[in-house]
C-alpha cells in the first residue's frame, strides 16, 4: 500500500492539488513520498480514495472473501 501511494504521489499534477482535495497537508505528502514519514492510517485511507486505490482482505487459503 505504501508504495502504491508513493507512485500515484509522484505521478499526481501537484501535491497541492492532492492536499487540497484530501485534506492531508502537503508538507507530510512531500516527507511521505521522500521516505521519512509514514503516514497515519486516515490521511492514507483519504490518499487510498482520492487515487481508487483498493486494499482486499484475503482468507487463509488466499482466496478473495467476498
Amino acid at each position: 500500500m505504501t508504495e502504491l501511494l508513493r507512485e500515484a504521489l509522484r505521478e499526481a499534477d501537484s501535491l497541492y492539488g492532492v492536499a487540497k482535495a484530501t485534506g492531508v497537508q502537503k508538507a507530510s505528502l512531500i516527507r511521505f513520498v521522500s521516505g521519512r514519514q509514514s503516514l497515519r492510517l486516515d490521511m492514507a485511507d483519504r490518499l487510498a480514495a482520492h487515487f481508487g486505490v483498493k486494499c482486499e482482505r484475503r482468507n487463509r487459503r488466499g482466496f478473495h472473501d467476498r
